[in-house]
């Protein structure tokens, strides 16, 4: 099977799994999202080296703090999941500083290092999939819109920033030690794209204001283009191609979701803003 045709085939049976799950039900996407929550931390632990139990642990946390976002109403049993994941999260950093040994030989790593990783796995992975969970309970639409106008915005800047690089002189690179592909050409043409696609779909839809979804188009394209240079930066780091080989020809989960474990936070506290201020 040729590379091209093997991306072709992952990269429509994610999209199918995604937009299936959101849309189908909520057991569906609580079982679906909560293994991609628990892969996403084990990628990032296998990356920083993190082995055993705390790895078994981090993946725990991730999975009972989505669950958290996922449960719609201050209920005993939401109480109840954030009380354990606090309990687990302590016993956690005991582990952490009573361990001396919690990494592979190449990945040398200390108390201070491992409990650094437990912080930015909590707040890189597990924060930004109960955001997820948070945006589906609100409405699922609202979560697919996330996903679909990351999806346009890479589009957008793929094809702007694909054809300003053939001009004379090239474009203008946003970061090229870290991702020496984006442009701030490409940026702008996502932006652009992007709002185009939000507001056009609002107004079919006989939304007559189309700022509120213009902000949110702006805000879904920058966070999705800082949340994908964050990740290169780490690869970088590490020296690693992709973070993984969960989707064969395109790597990882953290290579797929990248974009949203910023843009899924940004979103929600956006909304939540929106909704304090009216």
């Amino acid at each position: 099977m040729s590379n091209f045709l093997q991306r072709t085939l992952s990269g429509a049976a994610y999209v199918a799994v995604i937009v299936g799950s959101i849309l189908w039900n909520q057991i569906a996407f609580s079982c679906v999202f909560v293994l991609l929550a628990v892969f996403a931390t084990n990628e990032y632990c296998v990356l920083h080296g993190i082995k055993t139990l705390p790895k078994v642990l981090l993946c725990a946390l991730s999975a009972l703090l989505f669950n958290v976002g996922f449960i719609e109403y201050a209920t005993p049993v939401r109480y109840s999941l954030a009380g354990v994941y606090l309990a687990l999260l302590v016993v956690t950093l005991i582990i952490a500083l009573a361990a001396k040994d919690t990494a592979e030989p190449q990945h040398p790593s200390t108390q201070q290092s491992l409990i650094k990783h437990i912080a930015l796995s909590q707040a890189c992975i597990a924060l930004p999939f109960m955001s997820m969970a948070i945006l589906h309970t609100m409405d699922p639409w609202l979560l697919l819109a996330v996903f679909v106008l990351i999806w346009v915005n890479d589009s957008g800047a793929y094809c702007v920033g694909s054809l300003t690089a053939k001009r004379k002189g090239g474009n203008h690179k946003m970061a090229p030690t870290i991702s020496p592909k984006k442009s701030w050409e490409g940026l702008i043409g996502g932006i652009v794209l992007t709002i185009a696609v939000a507001c056009t779909t609002m107004y079919l839809l006989n939304e007559t204001s189309l700022w509120l979804p213009a902000l949110f188009a702006i805000a879904v394209s920058i966070a999705g283009t800082f949340g994908d240079l964050i990740e290169s930066v780490m690869k970088r780091r590490l020296g690693v191609k992709d973070s993984g080989k969960f989707l064969p020809g395109h790597g990882g989960i953290l290579d797929r979701f990248d974009s949203i474990l910023l843009a899924a936070p940004v979103i929600t506290i956006l909304i939540y803003t929106y909704f304090a201020i009216l």
